[in-house]
């Protein structure tokens, strides 16, 4: 079942400094992607629905494996499987038994996360972040490493009794502000986890600025060594030369709910719950070597915590890049994800998060000079995690027990889309001599027509000769009497058109020969689409460019 869901809004969101004076001088948040400055042409977003059936989803991730699968961890102990398409009725992991998780809607306890290590296929071993329920442990937090018995024939179930305990963080006496994300630095391979403040109000201990706890950090740890089984502290860290936990990689947090690295650049995004002011999203550089200090709790956000006015912020202080009233119906930032994905241009780079509360999903983009934010959609969901699969599709869950957590996928509406273009050809082999016939078929699924003008560009390569007069197609402008097969035309109204042309085997090369399409409109994006022939011998690649 697919449902949609068109809340639209356009309302600009405002980066300003609240109450309290802040005098600082620290370290800067270098932006991604420095471009050109000017207007963000922001996306148009909707979401549809992929799956229902979960009782209080918080996290969904992929394993990298090429199995093309979405995990989707539920609180109470158990992580489901979204496979082709499908729930599958056999949970991947059930450790329900040993997760502290009362059912409460407002309970923060539970298994919070899943992390799968670089080269996973090859390990089949996985790591969970989740609240112990067991005797002394009850209420602290555990990061664990789980395994899959029969990967080759069963890998949709893990053992439960596989556990191997990696990291035991004391929480008690209070059951908030757990954090719980886990995920692999896509350029280091080290595994980052984010524990909240240790709870109650207004952080008693002052944990997140107490560099003797881990507490209030984003910790960076080796789990891929081996040996020993828990972990090792990377050389790197940067408090290794300090009195400092060797853990910690930066500090000054409150209750991370949901970091994320951007999978092309490696940066690094943190979404930050507020105690009563301020929700906010906090941005590390791929670049940087850590010891960060994001201000909790003598800032939230971009203003004075305690004391409430003429704070001075601490050392290696980051401001966020953006931050928000807590203010109805805004409560509680969810981190999101840098949109990397191939089927919406628009929402290239963008960095999507949402409200828990309010169901509002904003977005962050940097123009070159200044971050940029929009307030995108309001939705009556309550968001409890955004998450990507293997392509780079982006995702939210809609955090509901008895059953009615559900999965949207985000996509933009508001502009073409040649991602279902496809190329084929018939018959696929064959001998020296015989002809063959290629179809190109270009589809805009998208919300809107293709206004601009696509350019289809083909260079046939030594081992196939065109044979004169049979490139067609029902409308549009094209040429075949030079070197290159062109075409070129505009898809609106109509959402598809087929071009078709045929070729001969030369014979004069063999083997596998490959044609290969990059289909380009303006506004629509680019994509790469291939049909290969076979003929016994060598292979050879046929390109196909569409401009």
């Amino acid at each position: 079942m697919i449902a949609r869901y068109p809340w639209k809004f356009g309302v600009s969101i405002s980066l300003a400094v609240g109450a309290g004076l802040i005098i600082w001088a620290g370290l800067v948040s270098t932006p991604p992607e420095a471009g050109a400055n000017g207007a963000i042409d922001w996306p148009e977003i909707e979401l549809v629905e992929i799956e229902t059936g979960f009782d209080y989803p918080v996290h969904i991730t992929h394993a990298g494996d090429g199995s093309g699968r979405i995990f989707v961890v539920e609180q109470a102990g158990v992580i489901r499987i979204i496979k082709n398409g499908t729930l599958l009725g056999t949970p991947f992991l059930n450790i329900s038994a040993r997760v502290n998780f009362s059912g409460n809607p407002n309970d923060e306890q539970g298994l919070l996360s899943v992390a799968f290590p670089p080269d996973y296929a090859s390990k089949n071993y996985f790591y969970v972040y989740y609240t112990s329920r067991i005797g002394a442990d009850d209420g602290d937090n555990i990061v664990a490493r789980f395994f899959v018995d029969d990967p080759v024939n069963n890998p949709d179930e893990a053992d439960p009794n596989s556990e191997q305990l990696v990291l035991h963080l004391e929480h008690q006496p209070n059951s908030n502000h757990n954090g719980g994300q886990l995920a692999f630095g896509p350029n280091d391979g080290y595994l980052y986890l984010a524990p909240g403040d240790g709870g109650s109000s207004n952080d008693p201990p002052n944990n997140a600025q107490t560099t003797s706890t881990l507490l209030g950090k984003i910790l960076r740890l080796d789990v891929e060594t081996g040996s020993p089984a828990t972990y090792t502290i990377p050389a790197s860290n940067p408090f290794t030369q300090t009195a400092a936990l060797d853990e910690i990689w930066a500090l000054g947090l409150r209750n991370p709910w949901r970091f994320s690295f951007d999978r092309q650049t490696g940066d690094l995004y943190i979404g930050d719950v507020g105690q009563g002011a301020r929700e906010e999203i906090d941005f590390q550089p791929a670049s940087s070597s850590g010891g960060e200090n994001y201000g909790w709790k003598i800032l939230e956000g971009t203003i004075c915590g305690t004391p409430s006015s003429g704070c001075t912020p601490p050392a290696n202080y980051v401001p966020p890049i953006a931050d928000y009233p807590r203010s109805s119906p805004d409560c509680s930032v969810t981190g999101g994800y840098a949109y990397r994905g191939q089927l919406y241009y628009r929402m290239q780079g963008v960095y999507f998060y949402g409200d828990f509360c309010s169901g509002r999903i904003r977005a962050l983009k940097y123009d070159g000079s200044a971050w940029q934010g929009l307030l995108l959609l309001d939705t009556p969901q309550s968001i409890s995690t955004f998450g990507e699969d293997e392509a780079g599709n982006l995702y939210l869950a809609h955090r509901a027990g008895s059953g009615n957590g559900a999965i949207y996928q985000i996509v933009d509406t508001g502009v073409a889309n040649l991602s279902p273009s496809t190329k084929t050809v018939s018959p696929t082999g064959g001998d020296p001599g015989q002809t063959f016939s290629f179809t190109i078929t270009l589809i805009n699924s998208g919300g809107q027509p293709m206004t601009q003008t696509t350019f289809v560009t083909d260079t046939l390569p030594t081992g196939l000769a065109y044979v004169p007069n049979t490139l067609t197609a029902p409308f549009g402008t094209y040429d075949d009497t030079g070197g290159l097969l062109t075409w070129q035309g505009k898809l609106n109204p109509t959402p598809t058109v087929q071009i078709t042309f045929q070729v001969t085997a030369t014979g004069e090369i063999t083997d596998a020969l490959q044609n290969i399409a990059e289909i380009e409109g303006q506004n629509a994006g680019r994509y790469t689409r291939s049909a290969t022939v076979f003929i016994p011998g060598n292979p050879i690649y046929l390109p196909v460019i569409f401009k």
